[in-house]
Protein backbone atom coordinates (compact mmCIF):
# COMPACT_ATOMS: atom_id res chain seq x y z
CA UNK A 1 0.00 0.00 0.00
CA UNK A 2 1.56 3.57 -1.17
CA UNK A 3 1.37 6.21 1.43
CA UNK A 4 -0.62 8.42 -1.05
CA UNK A 5 -2.81 5.74 -1.08
CA UNK A 6 -3.82 5.67 2.68
CA UNK A 7 -3.93 9.51 2.26
CA UNK A 8 -6.37 9.28 -0.06
CA UNK A 9 -8.35 6.75 1.88
CA UNK A 10 -8.79 9.50 4.96
CA UNK A 11 -9.30 12.21 2.69
CA UNK A 12 -12.28 10.18 1.40
CA UNK A 13 -13.48 9.18 5.39
CA UNK A 14 -12.67 12.67 6.48
CA UNK A 15 -15.29 14.11 3.11
CA UNK A 16 -17.76 11.40 3.59
CA UNK A 17 -17.96 11.79 7.86
CA UNK A 18 -18.15 15.60 7.76
CA UNK A 19 -21.71 15.19 5.32
CA UNK A 20 -22.56 12.12 6.83
CA UNK A 21 -25.12 13.55 9.58
CA UNK A 22 -26.47 10.20 10.32
CA UNK A 23 -23.96 8.16 11.01
CA UNK A 24 -22.15 11.23 12.84
CA UNK A 25 -24.95 13.53 14.85
CA UNK A 26 -28.06 11.25 15.15
CA UNK A 27 -26.00 7.65 15.70
CA UNK A 28 -22.65 9.45 17.16
CA UNK A 29 -20.65 7.20 15.85
CA UNK A 30 -16.94 7.95 15.70
CA UNK A 31 -14.70 7.28 12.74
CA UNK A 32 -11.79 5.47 13.91
CA UNK A 33 -10.18 4.58 10.83
CA UNK A 34 -10.15 4.83 6.81
CA UNK A 35 -7.52 3.13 4.50
CA UNK A 36 -7.85 1.36 1.22
CA UNK A 37 -10.13 -1.38 1.52
CA UNK A 38 -10.78 -1.20 5.72
CA UNK A 39 -12.59 1.22 7.77
CA UNK A 40 -13.46 0.98 11.59
CA UNK A 41 -16.06 2.85 13.57
CA UNK A 42 -17.12 2.96 17.05
CA UNK A 43 -20.54 3.30 19.11
CA UNK A 44 -21.89 3.28 22.28
CA UNK A 45 -24.74 2.07 22.94
CA UNK A 46 -27.47 4.39 24.80
CA UNK A 47 -30.76 3.83 26.62
CA UNK A 48 -32.28 5.62 23.32
CA UNK A 49 -30.86 2.45 21.03
CA UNK A 50 -32.52 -0.30 23.28
CA UNK A 51 -35.67 -2.05 22.22
CA UNK A 52 -38.29 -3.65 23.77
CA UNK A 53 -36.40 -6.70 25.64
CA UNK A 54 -33.73 -3.84 27.09
CA UNK A 55 -30.93 -5.03 24.44
CA UNK A 56 -29.64 -3.10 21.30
CA UNK A 57 -31.66 -2.72 18.28
CA UNK A 58 -30.56 -4.67 15.73
CA UNK A 59 -31.39 -1.97 13.23
CA UNK A 60 -28.51 0.52 14.99
CA UNK A 61 -26.30 -2.52 14.99
CA UNK A 62 -27.01 -2.77 11.37
CA UNK A 63 -26.37 0.45 10.86
CA UNK A 64 -23.31 0.55 12.44
CA UNK A 65 -22.07 -2.24 10.06
CA UNK A 66 -23.85 -0.17 7.24
CA UNK A 67 -22.13 2.39 8.26
CA UNK A 68 -18.26 0.92 7.94
CA UNK A 69 -19.01 -1.01 5.19
CA UNK A 70 -20.00 2.71 3.34
CA UNK A 71 -16.32 3.85 4.49
CA UNK A 72 -14.57 0.75 3.77
CA UNK A 73 -16.25 0.02 -0.06
CA UNK A 74 -15.79 4.03 -0.90
CA UNK A 75 -12.14 4.13 0.47
CA UNK A 76 -10.84 4.18 -3.04
CA UNK A 77 -12.35 7.27 -3.95
CA UNK A 78 -14.40 5.71 -6.41
CA UNK A 79 -18.14 6.50 -5.62
CA UNK A 80 -19.61 2.98 -3.99
CA UNK A 81 -23.20 2.08 -3.50
CA UNK A 82 -24.56 -1.68 -1.62
CA UNK A 83 -26.01 -3.94 -3.87
CA UNK A 84 -26.73 -6.64 -1.01
CA UNK A 85 -25.99 -7.05 1.96
CA UNK A 86 -26.83 -9.41 5.14
CA UNK A 87 -26.12 -10.33 8.72
CA UNK A 88 -26.09 -12.58 11.53
CA UNK A 89 -26.24 -11.23 15.43
CA UNK A 90 -24.19 -13.19 17.26
CA UNK A 91 -24.27 -11.70 20.87
CA UNK A 92 -26.63 -8.91 22.35
CA UNK A 93 -25.74 -4.96 22.85
CA UNK A 94 -26.06 -4.08 25.82
CA UNK A 95 -26.95 -0.66 27.59
CA UNK A 96 -23.24 1.05 28.12
CA UNK A 97 -21.48 -1.23 25.50
CA UNK A 98 -19.05 0.30 22.90
CA UNK A 99 -19.63 -1.43 20.02
CA UNK A 100 -16.75 -2.00 17.31
CA UNK A 101 -17.22 -2.76 13.63
CA UNK A 102 -13.92 -3.57 11.40
CA UNK A 103 -14.43 -3.52 7.67
CA UNK A 104 -12.23 -5.38 5.42
CA UNK A 105 -12.42 -5.81 1.51
CA UNK A 106 -12.30 -9.68 0.79
CA UNK A 107 -12.88 -9.19 -3.37
CA UNK A 108 -12.96 -6.35 -5.87
CA UNK A 109 -13.32 -7.00 -9.48
CA UNK A 110 -14.39 -4.64 -11.24
CA UNK A 111 -17.31 -2.19 -10.59
CA UNK A 112 -18.24 -5.01 -7.77
CA UNK A 113 -16.84 -5.94 -4.30
CA UNK A 114 -17.19 -7.82 -1.24
CA UNK A 115 -16.81 -6.72 2.24
CA UNK A 116 -17.19 -8.02 5.95
CA UNK A 117 -17.50 -6.26 8.63
CA UNK A 118 -17.14 -7.33 12.39
CA UNK A 119 -19.05 -6.20 15.25
CA UNK A 120 -17.36 -6.39 18.69
CA UNK A 121 -17.96 -5.05 22.23
CA UNK A 122 -15.10 -3.37 24.68
CA UNK A 123 -14.41 -6.99 25.81
CA UNK A 124 -13.42 -8.58 22.03
CA UNK A 125 -16.46 -10.36 21.92
CA UNK A 126 -18.19 -11.06 18.32
CA UNK A 127 -21.54 -8.98 18.57
CA UNK A 128 -22.50 -9.34 14.78
CA UNK A 129 -20.97 -10.32 11.65
CA UNK A 130 -22.27 -7.94 8.20
CA UNK A 131 -21.10 -9.29 4.26
CA UNK A 132 -22.17 -6.51 2.10
CA UNK A 133 -21.66 -6.38 -1.64
CA UNK A 134 -20.61 -3.19 -3.31
CA UNK A 135 -21.26 -1.63 -7.15
CA UNK A 136 -18.75 1.31 -7.93
CA UNK A 137 -20.98 4.07 -9.47
CA UNK A 138 -19.93 7.19 -11.66
CA UNK A 139 -17.84 10.07 -10.13
CA UNK A 140 -15.12 10.00 -7.26
CA UNK A 141 -15.99 11.17 -3.17
CA UNK A 142 -13.63 14.18 -3.10
CA UNK A 143 -11.24 15.35 -6.40
CA UNK A 144 -8.58 13.03 -7.63
CA UNK A 145 -5.05 14.82 -7.09
CA UNK A 146 -3.44 16.63 -10.06
CA UNK A 147 0.04 15.71 -10.92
Amino acid sequence: MQPADKELAARVGQAMFAADSASRDFMRMELVACEPGRAVMRMAVREAMLNGHKICHGGLIFTLADSTFAFACNSRNKVTVAAGCSIEFLKPGKLGDVLTCEGVEQVLQGRHGIYDMQVTNQHGEVVAMFRGKSAQIHGTVVPEPTA
